[in-house]
């Protein structure tokens, strides 16, 4: 699920939570809740961060397992 996708991508990258919530605009605690999968992620923040990891929605949900964009 995309939980573990987004969580492993930040440590990949060598940033925080609140680096990356600051990014998205959210507070540090709703990042955390979306990265154990306790809380459902929007859709327009899933976009962000794959715009923001250069990555595709789909490898973001499980649909693929390449990182790179089309």
């Amino acid at each position: 699920m995309y939980f573990k996708k987004i969580e492993d991508l930040r440590i990949d990258n060598d940033l925080s939570q609140l680096q990356v919530a600051d990014q998205l605009g959210i507070q540090r605690e709703v990042y955390r809740r979306y990265e154990k999968g306790t809380r459902t992620i929007p859709i327009d923040l899933l976009i962000k961060l794959a715009d923001f990891y250069n990555t595709s929605l789909d490898y973001l949900v499980g649909r693929t397992n390449k990182k790179s964009p089309y």
